[in-house]
């Protein structure tokens, strides 16, 4: 019998022994630390002042108080936001070097021939903090009363009318373009340096039409008129501008957005954690009375519901700008 067992008792004595030479090492292996463990820089691709710096400091603010991690907003402007947007998608990916970006990450790339990044697969997209429908708007004094006069007044006088947009490659710009081919006219592009001669001019008469955001033109809506609004819906502001939808247009589909991106290799429980309180924070009745008051439109929601949007409006503006051969020189 003790012959017999010595083979088992020598077994267990060689599993112990096992047992006890890796308890160490797994001893060792340190713990995740919990999200955030070191305080976040938002990234903001614009210079300080502007609307997404707005919502940058002010999303920021409310992640400090709830995580109790300083927040710090970082304005890294320049090259049309490209600056910024390539330092967060070269950034660790562990969540704490957050970009704050708009529409235009995904505008860049048809528009441009090199990019450091790629919109769709360096950044993870978190969630989106604010929409903003465009309107195409003349002067007050503009015969035009509707689109489909505005239409009819550029076809009897080809090359005399134009439109204006913050700069070349900008939405307006493109939404610009996709009216020409569509209506088969052609206003000619006037680019400015921003929103503020833009509006300038428009509301002066220098300008024949513009496309401007609702968050630029919110201020100056009694000195211009709009004829016809970007998105899926009127604007709660202006119930009797139609879209662009109800006058047969398509593609003017796309909201201007605001969003949250991560680098793309971020685990997904850092970017639901982040998208979670974002979508929080910005249904704060505090936080949704700033939005609205910059003329904007309360964003949230998912992760996956973000990417889906993201992706389809980067195929939509891809289009346009191939069928409207816009290009950035570079």
């Amino acid at each position: 019998m003790k012959t017999s067992s010595m083979p088992l008792r020598r077994l267990c004595m060689a599993a112990g022994l096992a047992l006890l030479l890796a308890t160490p090492a797994l001893a060792q292996t340190p713990a995740q630390p919990a999200y955030p463990s070191q305080p976040l820089k938002l990234i903001v691709p614009y210079p300080a002042g502007g609307a997404t710096d707005t919502l940058a400091r002010t999303i920021g603010q409310k992640l400090q108080e709830a995580w109790g991690q300083a927040a710090l907003v970082e304005n890294r402007p320049g090259a049309g936001g490209t600056i910024g947007n390539g330092f967060v998608a070269k950034a660790p990916a562990d969540g704490h070097t957050v970009l704050i970006a708009i529409t235009a990450l995904i505008q860049q790339p048809p528009l441009m021939d090199k990019l450091a990044y790629d919109p769709l697969k360096d950044f993870a997209p978190v969630t989106m903090i604010a929409r903003s429908p465009s309107m195409l708007a003349v002067p007050l004094d503009s015969p035009a009363k509707n689109l489909k006069d505005f239409i009819a007044m550029v076809k009897q006088s080809p090359g005399k009318y134009n439109f204006g947009s913050y700069g070349a490659g900008t939405s307006s710009h493109i939404q610009g373009a996709l009216l020409n081919m569509q209506a088969g006219i052609d206003l000619v592009h006037v680019p400015f340096q921003g929103a503020a001669p833009l509006v300038t001019n428009l509301v002066g008469g220098q300008l024949a039409s513009a496309f401007i955001d609702s968050a630029t033109a919110r201020p100056h809506l009694k000195s211009m008129r709009p004829l016809a609004v970007t998105g899926t819906q009127r604007m709660p502001g202006l119930p009797e501008v139609p879209t662009f939808a109800e006058l047969g247009y398509h593609s003017f589909d796309p909201y201007g957005w605001f969003g949250v991106f991560l680098p793309a290799a971020t685990p997904a429980p850092v970017v639901q954690k982040l998208s979670d309180e974002i979508d929080r924070i910005v249904h704060l009745p505090e936080v949704s009375a700033k939005i609205e008051a910059l003329g904007l439109q309360v964003g949230g929601g998912k992760p996956e519901a973000f990417q889906k949007l993201v992706r389809a409006d980067a195929a939509i503006y891809a289009r346009i700008i191939k069928d409207a051969n816009i290009r950035l020189a570079q």
